[in-house]
């Protein structure tokens, strides 16, 4: 890295001074209860029913399909974590990769999925309801829910505020209890008495067809659901001895959450009572699924446990999303996305106090026009995505470059990384595109908003973009534009005008030109990096 790089440069003094003051003080068992935590929020208690509702007793293909093709993702991500470590490094690593027009346009998406954490707030809303009705009415918040919501909004922040340590000592006591609520549930369940022949009854194993398995990965809610694995990433720059702990933490919380999921998938399917499938598992409908059928089975101690985790649950994931909003948001300061004032790290705590206070911002804005809970994680997920295929991208350019230069890097690489990623390239695409069009026709133009947004950015500068940097990321304008074409000509909630398999067919085959194009750019962006971006921030 030069020993003067330019004052706009991604690896400046000023970053690397704020970088420093992040406390190395979290540990593996810290980093697993992160992620596990942010993977287990609203999703375990809606998903199993609208997952059956979409394809019968098939959607446990579709929880082992999500936790295998997330598993791909975050080998990904996890060498990009173990190799170069950095506090909100699922920000940093498509800038340092693939240049400034990707790093803006990932930088926006991740700056709007800080209303994931609203959603999360929005479901507390929606079964504190259950005890106090004036807080959500008719899908929507109410005004006086909308205070509530800004209120812990506000205390979730606060919990954040003071130090790392703190931080993370919370949130393994939040994870226990959001372990042990969904494992008595399956146990109280299944005790209470199942029935037979409920994988074979009622139209089939896959009654609607195995299709709707592809369905149920976003139209039930299972990727929204195991969606969040990569938080110990964003927690690199904190972790102690973050090559090893952090793969194992991402690897470990994604198993122990498909596990539990699942349990609550098999419990769901064999515990519903056969008055209730009449019309099938179509016909099966409940306002809070789990809370709803323990009452339906006589188990009001499990309903009353199961309204309160549903405050506490959500509540978890929502702390933790405040805490890597912050990263998030330290990180695009970085970047440049931000100014510089919000990339300040109190020296006391070692936390971004601006960055969180912007976000809390953030958070209410979202509250106050969608108020809902599917609403917001409608558009949310596909937000997600996106950043973890900029990721794939980053992995196998930086591996490129390596190649190039000559550099020999074995610690912290995960094995077969270098077909990995041009499949989970295709995978999150696939998944983006199966989330339908009545989603994607809001989600991809809102993202392209960070194209415009790019150019303003670059203006402020008092530099004219250049051709070279607009042209290193049009790889990704390309794909969402293709994605958005695709989606109105599929199958997915589209016009048909493509019909399946063809559809996705076709767009895994997009996908993967797409990747060869963006890892050739972006290998050539590092050849001529003027900063020492090539170098930055490998440890």
């Amino acid at each position: 890295m030069p020993p003067n790089p330019p004052p706009d440069s991604y690896a400046a003094p000023a970053v690397l001074v704020e970088e420093h003051r992040l406390r190395k003080e979290i540990g593996f068992w810290g980093l697993t209860a992160i992620g596990f935590s942010n993977i287990l929020g609203s999703g375990w208690l809606f998903a199993a029913m609208y997952a059956a509702q979409t394809a019968g007793p098939a959607a446990l293909l579709s929880w082992i399909a999500a936790g295998a093709l997330c598993a791909l993702v975050a080998l990904v991500m996890v060498e990009l974590g173990a190799t170069r470590p950095e506090g909100g490094g699922t920000v940093r690593w498509p800038l340092y990769a693939s240049g400034r027009l990707v790093g803006t346009v990932i930088g926006w998406s991740v700056l709007l999925s800080v209303g994931g954490t609203a959603a999360e707030i929005s479901a507390i809303m929606q079964y504190a309801a259950h005890y106090l009705p004036g807080l959500y009415d008719e899908g929507r918040l109410t005004a006086a829910g909308v205070g509530v919501a800004v209120a812990l909004s506000a205390v979730l922040t606060a919990l954040n505020w003071f130090a790392v340590r703190m931080f993370a000592r919370l949130n393994n006591l939040v994870s226990v209890f959001k372990v042990v609520v969904p494992v008595v549930t399956v146990v109280a369940l299944f005790l209470s008495g199942t029935h037979s022949g409920r994988l074979t009854d009622h139209g089939g194993f896959a009654p609607y067809g195995y299709a709707a398995c592809l369905t149920a990965l976003a139209g039930g809610g299972i990727v929204y659901s195991v969606n969040g694995f990569q938080a110990p990433l964003d927690f690199s720059g904190e972790a102690r001895d973050p090559r090893r702990t952090v793969p194992a933490a991402v690897l470990t919380g994604i198993g122990l959450a498909v596990l539990v999921y699942l349990g609550l998938q098999l419990a769901f399917l064999f515990t519903v009572p056969d008055s209730l499938l009449g019309d099938g598992w179509h016909g099966v409908d409940f306002e809070s699924p789990f809370g709803q059928l323990a009452l339906v089975l006589n188990l009001h101690w499990l309903a009353t446990l199961l309204y309160a985790d549903a405050v506490i649950s959500p509540g978890g994931s929502a702390y933790v999303g405040v805490a890597i909003d912050a990263r998030h948001t330290y990180a695009l300061a970085k970047n440049g996305l931000l100014p510089r004032f919000f990339m300040r790290i109190d020296p006391r705590s070692g936390m971004a106090h601006r960055a969180l206070v912007l976000n809390l911002l953030v958070i209410v804005v979202f509250l106050l026009p969608f108020g809902g809970w599917q609403d917001i994680v409608s558009v949310m997920g596909d937000m997600y995505l996106l950043i973890y295929a900029a990721s794939a991208v980053a992995v196998a350019v930086f591996r490129t470059h390596d190649r190039e230069s000559g550099t020999v890097r074995t610690e912290g690489r995960s094995p077969g990384v270098r077909w990995i990623a041009p499949v989970s390239f295709i995978v999150s695409s696939e998944f983006v595109y199966w989330s339908g069009w009545h989603d994607l026709r809001l989600a991809l133009p809102l993202v392209l908003v960070g194209v415009p947004l790019h150019l303003l950015q670059r203006r402020g500068t008092g530099e004219a973009p250049a051709r070279v940097e607009l042209r290193q990321g049009a790889w990704l304008v390309c794909h969402l534009a293709a994605l958005t074409l695709l989606s109105w000509l599929g199958s997915f909630g589209g016009s048909g005008r493509l019909p399946a398999p063809y559809d996705s067919v076709t767009v895994a085959a997009v996908a993967l030109a797409v990747f060869g194009w963006a890892v050739r750019s972006g290998a050539a962006q590092l050849r001529t990096a003027p900063d020492g971006l090539a170098a930055a921030p490998p440890v």
